[in-house]
């Protein structure tokens, strides 16, 4: 065994040789193949983090206050972490002047240069949205979209000469103040205010009202490689956009709930159905659930409408319209009470909230639906629970108070009484003979007070 093994440790010697001779070239290379792909990943990550960022929002809602916050909280964001620039995409009817006012104020104070994009083919950029559009370091368009309309609307309402005056003068200026720094048409623009004038991207395009038109973000962003802009504090900026990384910034969940409850439809239908649901935990108390989910639908309904312009007459016309309902059921009018008080409620829903275009307004339908509904609904229920209050208590010892009963011994004043095959001692307030009915006044524990039926009144106690 010893010279077996001998023999074969001689005959492999030389393999092993050749294979030791070999192992330090094997390791040289596995080293440098272990160092080139690691200077390749570390290159390939040095350009990923020299690649300039875009961070993008998306305006596609009526300009308000919850869409001026989302806007507010990206810049700061594409601030935080140094993007190249900044791009809007844009599709609104308008809103609000107020909450305009406040993005205009973000866009022109970003340290971060803004494109504003209108996007994709089909949307707009109408009212508020040119007033955005208008404010941005660099305005661009799709093909097939159109800005301007933005005559200004005092809460939905037709205004007299003088104001109308003072309003527009106002927008106007508003508008010049920084389309003038951006270097572009600014009687073009003013048009848009006081003309209610629109325009398509081409006709922006020659009006030099926008700096672009582009099909996409992509086309948008390599067309303004290398372009310098003048910022709205006087600087200049070069943007360096080859290769750059979008990053998309979309509203968080809160500011896509709240964006939601913006709209005055949803406001009101929360509003009318939390109110049937307290309304309902009143009537059938210690269910708690219809009460609490009501109570939670009206806060988030007081909510919304507390951002949203409201017209005080409206509210006086929901208060007009529960009290009318009221009324009928406490005075017999025919249905003309319920009726009014309907009307009152529909009108109040529809006029509720006087937004400056018709997104932001109550649909004619939502207030007919809502109102109607809730108006009969509620003065369904009205008449049921005051009837049942009216009606004789039907558990306890309250419910043998009126009843009639027949004596079965001479009352003289006190014997026994039949109540519904029960007999019962009875005191009565006068002597009454066997047979003769009596109706009970009160109880004292097992005695009933009496009184013969003649001697009462019909209508001192509600029939059975």
């Amino acid at each position: 065994m010893t010279r077996i093994l001998t023999q074969i440790l001689a005959s492999s010697a030389p393999r092993v040789r050749r294979f030791l001779k070999l192992l330090p070239c094997s390791a040289g290379f596995l080293v440098f193949a272990a160092l080139f792909l690691l200077s390749y990943a570390q290159a390939q990550s040095s350009i990923a983090s020299t690649s300039p960022v875009v961070v993008k929002l998306t305006l596609r809602d009526t300009v308000q206050p919850i869409s001026a916050a989302y806007l507010t909280r990206g810049l700061q964001y594409a601030a935080d972490h140094h993007a190249q620039a900044v791009l809007i995409e844009i599709s609104t009817p308008g809103g609000l002047l107020d909450s305009t006012r406040a993005m205009v104020a973000s866009i022109e104070h970003s340290v971060v240069p803004i494109i504003v994009y209108v996007s994709p083919a089909g949307s707009r950029a109408a009212s508020a949205g040119f007033f955005i559009l208008e404010s941005a370091d660099i305005a661009a368009m799709a093909p097939g979209t159109n800005t301007g309309a933005s005559h200004p609307i005092l809460e939905g309402r037709t205004m007299d000469p003088i104001l109308k005056e003072k309003i527009e003068n106002d927008a106007a200026a508003f508008l010049r103040s920084y389309v003038t720094r951006r270097n572009r048409n600014a009687p073009a623009a003013e048009e848009a205010v006081r003309q209610s004038k629109s325009y398509t991207d081409q006709e922006a395009l020659n009006l030099h009202l926008i700096d672009r038109v582009a099909p996409s973000d992509a086309a948008l962003l390599a067309s303004l490689d290398g372009t310098t802009v003048l910022r709205f504090d006087g600087t200049t900026s070069v943007f360096h956009l080859h290769n750059a990384k979008i990053d998309p910034v979309p509203p968080n969940f809160r500011e896509r709930i709240l964006g939601s409850l913006m709209d005055p439809t949803i406001a009101v239908l929360l509003l009318v159905a939390g109110a049937l649901l307290i309304y309902l935990e009143f009537n059938v108390p210690g269910t708690i659930v219809p009460g609490s989910i009501g109570t939670l639908l009206v806060l988030l309904s007081l909510f919304a409408l507390n951002l949203l312009p409201i017209a005080g007459t409206a509210a006086a016309l929901l208060l007009a319209s529960l009290v009318l309902l009221l009324l009928e059921v406490k005075f017999s009018s025919h249905g003309m009470l319920a009726l009014a008080g309907i009307a009152c409620l529909v009108f109040g829903l529809l006029t509720l909230v006087d937004g400056p275009i018709p997104e932001m307004r109550v649909h004619l339908a939502t207030a007919l639906g809502a109102g109607i509904g809730f108006g009969a609904i509620t003065f369904f229920l009205t008449v049921i629970t005051v009837r049942a209050r009216r009606n004789k208590v039907q558990m306890g010892s309250e419910q043998l108070i009126g009843m009639i009963a027949v004596v079965q011994t001479p009352l003289m004043p006190t014997g026994q009484i039949l109540l519904r095959g029960e007999l019962w001692q009875a005191h009565s307030t006068r002597p009454a003979a066997i047979g003769e009915q009596v109706r009970i006044l009160s109880r004292d524990a097992l005695l009933l007070h009496v009184a013969p039926v003649m001697d009462v009144p019909t209508n001192t106690f509600p029939e059975n």
